[in-house]
């Protein structure tokens, strides 16, 4: 007795190491799957020499060794494409999940409207027990015959059915409503293409967003390390007497000053990266970093394949008529309503007072009935529901009007923004070397001692200035060539 419960303790043991070690294997697993995708790691990037490093400084779109977005410098990110990041947010809870649940929910409103032109099938089977009369009864009546309830046939009454009934659409109403359900379908089909493409939309504007103030964190760390090294000249010019007081406390107000800017334009980065993880459902701990915003020059010749006469292919539209074919179908089964109703009932069985196989053979057959409704008044509810089924249509319309009207202004500002982002490119990616110019030709006239200190911080201002109008005018082209393609359903 003993080595048997010594026995159940010890597999017991055993049985819940196993366990406890599938857990710990399953979490491990999960963990990992959990992972964002590394498509492109930074991690086996060599380091870049000093030299490079200088020579980075005098490029508009120069991408010193840093952290990921809004992650300290020594975190390693995945390098995150648009078209990836589009994928990961159509996968993740969103208005178009809602959508698509809404498509299905539709899909099964159809299916009810086809089942209501089929028979429903039922088997009713009863039992009933009527007591016996308490009055007196003809001398040889039967004890079968002897019941209190007229209702009833016996003291002991089986009934078994297996009956078919259903709706003759005389009038129109199944018809109405099955064509209102796959309109209704089609609209939400059409809901589940715009909540997509709405999506794909806000990603475009949170990917580029990120690699705006990304850039524009970058150019800061330029310019104040710029600033730090001519704060650290002047302080030498002042030691060695060459300069005033006044000019070493002016480089670093102008220092401070950039300092402030790199710390701002670090935490827009950080928080831009915080909504592109939300559409893309990555945790707020794991790194995430974006392709350079240089890297996708302006083409003015694309927006060309934007043509207004697109527009019409908008999912907006073919939502917006499926809805007001819906209202017109939900009229016309208002109207059905006060039309006459034929239904139909058909069923087959016994109904005895015995279950023996005699009175079974003797009560069994087969009932047939037609039905015929003629509505006669319902206080105006049917015409009612007709009239507020047209006016939803007629709504519907205007609503279509005034959409169209919309998304046509939409597509000229769009188009007209990204021309403008592509010019306003061309001409700043050339005043961007002027300014780098300006900035070295100041700081050596201002180390000969032929101009004043004002001279190099204004430079210095001026190619900060550049740059950041530079990556905007990249960031708006991108932002609008978004809008043109949801304008024109691309």
């Amino acid at each position: 007795m003993d080595l048997s419960i010594e026995s159940s303790s010890h597999s017991s043991y055993i049985l819940r190491f196993i366990l406890a070690a599938t857990v710990l294997i399953a979490a491990t697993s999960i963990g990992r799957g959990q992972a964002p995708l590394d498509p492109g790691s930074k991690s086996n990037e060599p380091v870049q020499s000093s030299k490079q490093n200088a020579s980075d400084q005098s490029q508009p779109g120069a991408r010193p060794e840093t952290g990921a977005s809004g992650q300290q410098p020594g975190a390693s990110a995945s390098r995150l494409t648009r078209d990836e990041a589009v994928r990961l947010a159509l996968t993740q809870a969103s208005t178009f999940e809602q959508a698509k649940l809404a498509e299905l929910i539709a899909a099964e409103d159809v299916r009810q409207a086809r089942a209501a032109f089929l028979p429903r099938i039922t088997v009713p089977s009863t039992v009933i027990y009527n007591s016996p009369t308490l009055g007196p009864v003809a001398p040889g009546t039967p004890g079968t015959d002897r019941f209190s309830y007229l209702a009833s046939n016996a003291v002991a009454e089986y009934l078994s059915l297996v009956g078919a009934s259903g709706e003759i659409d005389v009038g129109g109403r199944l018809r109405a409503t099955l064509r209102r359900g796959i309109a209704l379908l089609e609209a939400a089909r059409a809901g589940t293409e715009v909540a997509r493409r709405a999506l794909i939309e806000a990603v475009d504007e949170a990917y580029y967003g990120l690699s705006l103030s990304t850039a524009k964190r970058r150019s800061s760390e330029l310019s104040f390390a710029a600033a730090e090294d001519f704060a650290r000249i002047t302080q030498l010019m002042f030691t060695a007497g060459e300069v005033s007081e006044v000019d070493v406390i002016r480089a670093r107000l102008q220092m401070a000053g950039r300092r402030d800017d790199l710390e701002q334009a670090r935490v827009a980065e950080s928080i831009a990266a915080g909504s592109l993880r939300v559409l893309v459902g990555y945790d707020f701990a794991t790194p995430i970093d974006v392709v350079d915003l240089t890297n996708a020059v302006p083409d003015a010749t694309e927006i060309n394949r934007f043509v207004a006469a697109a527009i019409a292919n908008r999912p907006e539209f073919a939502q917006l008529d499926a809805e007001r074919r819906a209202a017109e179908q939900e009229a016309k089964a208002a109207r059905a309503e006060r039309l006459p109703h034929v239904s139909y009932s058909v069923s087959g069985g016994f109904d005895s007072q015995s279950l023996r196989l005699d009175p079974l053979h003797d009560h069994t057959g087969v009932l047939a009935a037609v039905s015929v409704t003629i509505p006669i008044f319902d206080w105006g509810a049917s015409k009612s529901r007709e009239r507020q089924a047209r006016l939803r249509a007629q709504s519907v319309e205007s609503e279509r009007n005034l959409a169209l009207r919309s998304f046509t202004q939409q597509f000229h500002a769009a188009r007209t923004q990204a021309q403008s982002a592509a010019l306003r490119y061309q001409l700043l990616n050339a005043r961007v070397g002027d300014a780098e110019h300006n900035v070295q030709a100041s700081l050596a006239r201002y180390r000969g001692g032929e101009a004043a200190i004002i001279e190099v911080t204004d430079a210095q201002n001026t190619l900060a200035a550049q740059r950041a109008a530079l990556y905007q005018a990249l960031f708006d082209y991108q932002a609008a060539k978004a809008r043109l393609a949801q304008a024109t359903a691309q």
